[in-house]
């Protein structure tokens, strides 16, 4: 919010000729059409969907973060949605520590990776396993829309490089911890109290998970929004004043890379004209409802799963282009699904093609699904569907929650301890 800002003022404060084309060329622009291919969500009824890709390469830091690292890696995943013409917008913040399917991917080397379930951040370091950035954005991307249905229409990444100069430009930006915070893997050191931090302390502060709350991703998620919300108002506050902006926007371009489509001054201008005018009340900062994955696998104490279908809720409405906000999420989110690990599921192939139901089942038990059993359909189907008996309709219901577009049916022939799915020609996409 606060760089299309600062672009918006640029674009229209007759900007020197030198500082606008010095600026322009600090974007780098990468494509990603060919390595997404075309088997891809339709786009959204109304509104644009940008990707953000915070990326942990660290570049020009020396080694006080990351010195071990040996491929790409994307510390921050963030959607943004412009919708209702300019009325509204939605920022979802996407858990680094979410499980889910991470389709094949371009490695940059030419060979491809396989179909397989981790966490989503793993998706940049595969495509950027050979440091080629579009390869990186562009598995990422395959990665989101494969497991959202919502088909992103441009992406920025930005790097830790640019991120202490813009907090710098805009002479800092006050946090308030209510306890002191001593983290040495963020090698930050802060008191409590309400305080302006900059350089690796603001740095330190948007990447601190272990020392502060409950140490998990998702608090840390909080203050990033919290963050960002407080550079955004910073930043405006500091538009009109030349060597700032100037600043900011040489900070933020030199760490950014886009797709063409947004390569340049004049593009991200366009971009700020459409959020330039929406209330602060009116852009909501969500996170992807979702619990510890522990519940599902006792073993995986590590992840987190999305909750369903609050989660499918959410990319639905933005689909949709309707506004979805906190209080909507939080009612959405009240009540949670069976855990998977209680859910018997009999898969059946009615494709004729041999193996589906295995390929399935495997998909369903990553997840932690209880496969009781596997086989042929009495007779191939036309469509895949999803069966229950009385009395396991929120056993149907969790595992609907992982294959986009499948309503459970109850069914007097189904088994009355498990759920049945018998898989069609339009064999199911399993998300995480």
């Amino acid at each position: 919010m606060a760089l299309a800002a600062s672009v918006l003022v640029l674009a229209t404060a007759g900007a020197g000729g030198w500082i606008y084309t010095h600026l322009n060329g600090n974007i780098k622009g990468a494509d990603v059409g060919d390595a997404l291919g075309d088997n891809r969500p339709k786009a959204a009824v109304g509104g644009q969907n940008i990707l953000v890709i915070g990326s942990d390469s660290r570049k020009g830091l020396g080694d006080a973060y990351g010195k071990n690292l040996t491929t790409m890696q994307s510390d921050t995943l963030m959607l943004l949605h412009t919708g209702g013409n300019g009325k509204w917008a939605s920022v979802v913040s996407f858990p680094r520590d979410s499980w889910v399917r991470i389709p094949a991917c371009d490695r940059g080397n030419g060979s491809p990776s396989s179909p397989h379930h981790f966490k989503i951040n793993e998706a940049f370091a595969i495509g950027g396993s050979t440091g080629d950035t579009a390869k990186a954005a562009a598995c990422t991307i395959k990665t989101i829309e494969a497991n959202t249905q919502i088909r992103i229409d441009h992406f920025l990444i930005v790097d830790f490089r640019g991120f202490s100069g813009m907090v710098n430009a805009v002479g800092g930006v006050q946090v308030c911890p209510e306890q002191a915070i001593h983290d040495k893997k963020a090698h930050l050191d802060l008191e409590a109290g309400c305080q302006i931090v900059k350089d690796e302390k603001a740095l330190g502060y948007v990447r601190a998970r272990y020392s502060i709350g409950d140490g998990s991703d998702i608090g840390r998620i909080g203050r990033q929004q919290e963050f960002m919300q407080s550079l955004a108002t910073r930043a405006k506050s500091k538009l009109y004043d030349p060597t700032a902006l100037y600043g900011f926007l040489n900070s933020a371009t030199d760490s950014l890379t886009t797709d063409p489509g947004l390569a340049g001054i004049k593009p991200l201008s366009s971009l700020a004209s459409s959020v330039k005018g929406i209330p602060t009340n009116r852009i909501s900062f969500l996170t992807v409802p979702n619990y510890p994955r522990e519940r599902d696998v006792p073993t995986d104490k590590a992840n987190i799963t999305w909750q369903q279908p609050a989660a499918r809720q959410l990319f639905t409405a933005l689909n949709r282009d309707q506004e979805m906000t906190r209080t909507d999420l939080k009612k959405a989110t009240a009540h949670l699904p069976a855990p998977a690990n209680t859910v018997n599921v009999t898969v059946l192939n009615g494709t004729g093609t041999k193996g589906q139901a295995l390929k399935v089942s495997d998909q369903l038990r990553a997840l932690g699904f209880r496969i009781t059993a596997t086989g042929n359909a009495p007779s191939p189907v036309d469509k895949t569907t999803l069966t229950y008996a009385r009395g396991q309709s929120e056993q149907a219901q969790a595992l609907a929650g992982h294959l986009p577009g499948l309503t459970p049916t109850l069914s007097s022939q189904a088994p009355a301890s498990t759920v049945t799915l018998t898989i069609g020609p339009d064999l199911p996409t399993v998300t995480g």
